[in-house]
């Protein structure tokens, strides 16, 4: 459905007509293997559909970011209720650099009140190809097959079946972008965080109650566990982890937006699972929109279902529980894959001292030689007001709230980016 939406300039930012609902949007210009930023990139910003009618053209900083943006988007109401309007904006961001291919995502949606994140990875000049991006309808909005049944706990004592010895956080999923037998389709390696962050941007709003947002990312975060610890498609001859198709398992949109408020629950829970007393894997959790679809009588979550509670003030758990039963609980993986160090159970601040400080220090001065907006710091050790502002100063680049603290979700990102850029610069 198009939507048109009328702009004003205010203040040297795109904006809103006075009254109107708006959005924000900033993009992320990386190289293609995700390890560096592409400063001075050219950003431009157009309705999508009428992509030659530019609204705001940008230039990323050092950190290949643009500056926050705030566009038009339709009513908050439109999220909060299954309505026949579409509920976020579209717009189309094409993107130029030198040495680069450009590049272009159509589709990038905008909802009232939260921040939009758009991803970008550039191709070197040399790959010789143009990229066009489409993002699909969210599955809340537009038309999707639903799910097929399976049991929420698979058996293990099979003839041939694999499973992990104990749960695990996988560094990477291998994302089958279509049906699972649908040999054309690519696979993608994303790294899980990601992936779960994509599919939950896909399949909630982001401007749901953040309960309601935490009950579904653990169910999708279980799901997806599950197909990792039975090696579900692996051991049925398939060289994927789980594929992009509704039908089997969660939409997953090759290049969408993610949403800040989506992106930070993630990061709070990532490490996290639903199980049941006295199984030892995680527990698909199934299930549907409770709108278009209906899947009460199964025993499944519905999404819409979970957006009511969430606004009476359930919490998370007591969602589960709600749909799922009383003998649901949160679990805790016992390792998470790729990382140097596990999170120490404590807050780094002002004060601290030790080698896990000492840990942060050498990893923030490792990201700093591809971040250069990041400084650098002595390795002491101490945690003084130089190491408190170059967190604070990682933790605006990297979209976490800036408190200068490295708390769990900013420990966990420290070491990601680290490893990410130090693989690369190995290979170098």
């Amino acid at each position: 459905m198009d939507q048109t939406y009328s702009y004003r300039k205010k203040d040297g930012v795109t904006a809103l007509q006075e009254g109107a609902d708006r959005g924000r949007l900033q993009v992320t210009v990386l190289t293609e293997d995700g390890a560096k930023p592409v400063e001075n990139a050219v950003v431009r910003i157009s309705y999508t559909g009428v992509p030659d009618s530019v609204l705001e053209e940008l230039k990323t900083d050092s950190s290949g970011q643009t500056p926050v943006l705030e566009l038009a988007a339709p009513p908050l109401e439109y999220s909060m209720e299954p309505s026949e309007e579409q509920p976020y904006a579209e717009y189309t961001v094409q993107i130029r650099a030198e040495g680069y291919e450009p590049e272009e995502i159509a589709g990038t949606e905008i909802l009232p009140d939260v921040l939009a994140q758009q991803p970008v990875r550039l191709r070197p000049s040399s790959a010789g190809e143009f990229e066009r991006i489409v993002i699909g309808p969210h599955t809340l909005f537009g038309d999707y097959p639903p799910k097929e049944p399976e049991a929420e706990v698979k058996p293990v004592d099979e003839t041939g079946e694999i499973v992990l010895s104990r749960v695990v956080i996988p560094e990477y999923v291998v994302v089958h972008d279509g049906p699972v037998n649908d040999a054309q389709a690519k696979n993608y390696y994303q790294r899980y965080k990601d992936y779960i962050k994509n599919v939950a941007c896909s399949e909630i709003y982001a401007t749901w109650p953040a309960d309601t947002i935490r009950a579904n990312v653990l169910a999708i975060m279980s799901f997806t566990l599950n197909r990792v610890y039975t090696e579900w498609y692996r051991n049925k001859g398939y060289d994927f982890t789980i594929t992009s198709s509704t039908a089997y398992d969660h939409k997953w949109i090759y290049g969408r937006n993610l949403f800040d408020s989506i992106s930070r629950i993630v990061d709070e829970l990532f490490e996290n699972y639903l199980s049941r007393p006295d199984v030892r894997q995680p527990i698909l959790t199934q299930y549907c929109d409770g709108k278009m679809s209906q899947c009460l009588d199964r025993g499944w979550m519905t999404q819409w279902g979970s957006k009511e509670l969430g606004d009476q003030g359930f919490s998370a758990i007591e969602i589960l529980r709600y749909f799922y039963g009383n003998d649901m609980y949160i679990n805790v993986a016992e390792e998470i894959s790729g990382i140097p160090a596990s999170w120490p159970g404590y807050n780094l601040d002002t004060g601290s001292v030790g080698p896990k400080v000492r840990q942060i220090q050498e990893q923030l001065n490792v990201i700093a030689e591809a971040y250069p907006a990041l400084p650098s710091i002595a390795a002491d050790g101490i945690y003084g007001e130089k190491t408190k502002e170059a967190v604070r100063k990682f933790q605006s680049v990297f979209g976490l709230p800036s408190t200068g603290i490295v708390d769990y979700p900013t420990w966990y990102e420290i070491q990601e980016i680290y490893v990410a850029v130090s693989r690369i610069a190995e290979l170098n």
